[in-house]
């Protein structure tokens, strides 16, 4: 790298660096190399239990999605408790 004195400003370079060329991945080797990955949902027993004796409130269920669909959900207050909960329970 050459170094040429205080009055040389020079443009932002990339994270990368002025690296030779990289092999670009045929479709063959990008789908190899990514892992496959399949959507998984678990129930726990406890949440189970609730659904089946009917403890589940659907009408505030329905209520939350309206508000996380209108981007209305997350508010700072909420966030706040969340985080209290979360470090009250990690101690």
């Amino acid at each position: 790298m050459p170094i040429s004195g205080p009055n040389q400003i020079h443009s932002a370079h990339g994270l990368q660096g002025p690296h030779g060329p990289r092999a670009k991945a045929t479709p063959q080797t990008a789908a190899a190399s990514q892992p496959s990955t399949i959507d998984q949902l678990d129930i726990s027993p406890e949440a189970a239990q609730a659904a089946d004796a009917g403890e589940v409130r659907t009408d505030r269920v329905a209520d939350i999605r309206a508000q996380i669909a209108q981007g209305a959900y997350e508010t700072p207050e909420k966030i706040d408790a969340a985080l209290d909960r979360l470090l009250d329970e990690i101690g």
